[in-house]
């Protein structure tokens, strides 16, 4: 089992000043459900090399057993720290995809042009692929054999307006992921604030914020069998 996770490069939140990047918490509960499943992970990101991450995912209330795991293991550390550049690798390779969000993608990964054509490439041949929290704004430009928004008719999720107001980044952010997603013809759904919600539609999986990034690896492992 080959699975590709694809992290943002992008680490300035707007004009704040301040930096941004991938959430820990969304990279490491994944990393390990799919490494405790015996997967062979590959790492990319637009630029290579070491992806930034969100400060704000590295302080004490953001901190959870698997962001505990992955500060105790050095290994993992390394293979973050040698992220491929995302041009070269190819959906073909792998058996599904996962994106870690962070506020980074919505700057970055949305605008890729290699992201664009790999989601679009997993979406044509059946290949798993699952975006948690603000990841699912790389989702915005990708369109379907038809020509139509991916997301146009299908049940999707990601960071919601009501919990981007409540970090206080709902100006900051160059989109808010519940109004693109309505207005591309998505269903957008949505659960409480900060509690997991996942959503399958297909073999595309959605999760609405940090506390999604375990359930949304688990069900992309279910659609692997």
């Amino acid at each position: 089992m080959k699975m590709l996770l694809v992290l943002t490069s992008h680490d300035r939140l707007g004009d704040t000043g301040h930096k941004t990047g991938f959430w820990l918490e969304e990279f490491a509960a994944p990393y390990y459900v799919f490494k405790d499943a015996g997967a062979t992970m590959t790492l990319a990101s637009p630029a290579g090399g070491q992806p930034p991450l969100d400060p704000k995912s590295d302080e004490p209330n953001a901190q959870t057993a698997a962001t505990q795991r992955f500060r105790q293991d050095p290994t993992a550390q390394q293979h973050l720290a040698s992220t491929l550049p995302l041009a070269s690798v190819s959906v073909a390779d792998y058996d599904a995809v996962f994106y870690p969000g962070g506020h980074g993608p919505l700057w970055d990964l949305a605008n890729d042009a290699a992201s664009i054509a790999l989601i679009e490439a997993a979406d044509r041949t059946g290949k798993p692929l699952g975006l948690v929290c603000h990841a699912p704004g790389a989702l915005i430009k990708a369109r379907n054999v038809n020509g139509q928004p991916l997301i146009a008719g299908r049940k999707v999720t990601g960071f919601s307006n009501s919990e981007e107001a409540a970090v206080g980044l709902a100006a900051v952010v160059p989109f808010l992921i519940e109004d693109e997603f309505q207005r591309l013809g998505g269903h957008y759904e949505k659960g409480a604030d900060w509690h997991p919600h996942i959503v399958t539609d297909g073999r595309l999986v959605t999760g609405q914020n940090p506390a999604s990034s375990e359930g949304v690896a688990k069900a992309l492992l279910a659609l692997l069998g």
